[in-house]
């Protein structure tokens, strides 16, 4: 075996387990608390000690259940988040502005459409966030995601043109760096 063989094998085994990262953990059970505070609004000694056991117990399970990690818990796009949400509320209102014209210009505006396009993200979570993207936009609809393509049906071609420009995919792609 040469050595980018032995490299490509150590990455595909199995039986090695993720380093946990204390930034997780911390966050996870951070988010936990305040969500569970959100939804009581109680200050309570009693029940607060009694959320507090409950966050730890969930805490524990998914530590036992090996999930807290950078996929499940994605930490690292905090910072990029909020203004990725922003481009994409403008985008959804562009995008039914567009649908209320086609439904009033009628059945001839528009031209059904399956199309692949390809997903240039480097993670997993950064393809479902892509083609999540693409289905929250009205007019488009993500149907299929198979490794590094994403088979969309849309209202229009104009909506696979625009897709194909590829604002959405590079706006996803920077969100993951």
């Amino acid at each position: 075996m040469s050595i980018n063989e032995d490299k490509l094998l150590d990455k595909l085994t199995p039986d090695k387990k993720p380093r946990l990262l204390p930034s997780h953990t911390f966050s996870l059970c951070l988010t936990l608390s305040l969500f569970w505070w959100i939804n009581s609004n109680y200050s309570n000694p009693l029940l607060l000690s009694l959320g507090g056991a409950s966050i730890l117990l969930v805490l524990y399970i998914a530590h036992r259940m090996d999930v807290i990690d950078h996929e499940s818990l994605p930490i690292h796009l905090s910072a990029k988040m909020p203004g990725y949400m922003l481009w994409l509320a403008k985008e959804i209102i562009v995008a039914n502005i567009s649908v209320v014209k086609h439904i009033w210009l009628g059945n001839s505006s528009i031209s059904p459409t399956l199309a692949t396009i390809d997903a240039t993200q480097r993670t997993d979570l950064g393809k479902v966030i892509y083609a999540n993207s693409i289905t929250l936009t009205p007019g488009t609809v993500a149907v299929g995601l198979v490794d590094d393509h994403v088979i969309i049906h849309a209202l229009s071609k104009e909506n696979i043109d625009t897709l194909k420009a590829g604002r959405m995919d590079r706006r996803v792609t920077e969100l993951e760096k």
